[in-house]
């Protein structure tokens, strides 16, 4: 909306797409259905050429604009948002890291002479000392995991109820499934060869076994997904390299 066009730094690089983390901020808040994502892209008005735009969902600037912008402080439906902006294709994704405020004006945690403080690490890999560090929350960098895993492929078989639930394949290398209201407990067409995968949104696999929900797959590639809307996450993720 500004005199300047984003169309006009295409030629140099990466361009910060700022329409991305409003649109995405205002669906996982529930104001538009997760159903319209399917034609998640260009047709929302974002830049053309997927490798022009470097997307997110909060950053440094907007984290404490008002609106619709997801942050920290609203953490189901940003861990969301993030899962599925690093299971969709589109767009160079950056991750948010970053310190905890209670207004706009707030500085890094500091001592009483000013200097910032460092953070504390839990044995959960997570935080403390005011900082929040959303690069270090499972659900988060398992994520990172998953959109190594599947990079290059395309995505297929996408399901929806036509609400707020959705589900797609990353061509025989991952899939996803989301709820922002109710429960999902039905077979799906996963895409993933025969096995047991752990879901990498409620753990992990960690020394043989899923620490974790799991989701066994048949040789047709179905497998039964359950997430339920009451549940800490509104997501489920396996991969290949998830796989026991």
């Amino acid at each position: 909306g500004e005199a300047i066009s984003k169309t006009e730094y295409i030629n140099m690089g990466a361009v910060t797409e700022f329409k991305y983390s409003a649109e995405i901020g205002r669906v996982f808040r529930g104001k538009d259905k997760l159903h319209w994502l399917r034609n998640w892209g260009p047709d929302w008005g974002f830049l053309q050429n997927s490798e022009d735009a470097l997307v997110f969902v909060d950053n440094h600037d907007n984290q404490r604009a008002t609106g619709d912008v997801l942050t920290y402080k609203n953490a189901k439906q940003y861990k969301m948002a993030i899962a599925f902006m690093l299971a969709h294709p589109y767009g160079s994704p950056r991750i948010m890291s970053s310190y905890s405020f209670t207004n706009s004006d707030a500085g890094p945690p500091a001592n009483q002479n000013g200097n910032i403080t460092s953070p504390g690490i839990n044995d959960d890999d997570t935080c403390t000392n005011g900082w929040v560090c959303e690069h270090r929350w499972r659900q988060i960098y398992n994520m990172v995991g998953f959109r190594n895993t599947v990079n290059g492929t395309k995505i297929s078989n996408w399901w929806s109820n036509k609400n707020q639930q959705i589900a797609f394949c990353r061509e025989g290398s991952g899939f996803v499934a989301f709820t922002n209201d109710g429960n999902i407990n039905r077979d799906m067409q996963t895409c993933l060869p025969l096995g047991t995968y752990c879901d990498v949104i409620s753990g992990k696999l960690s020394d043989g076994r899923c620490t974790g929900k799991s989701v066994t797959v048949g040789d047709n590639g179905i497998g039964f997904i359950s997430l339920n809307g009451n549940e800490f996450d509104g997501v489920l993720a396996i991969h290949i390299n998830a796989k026991l």
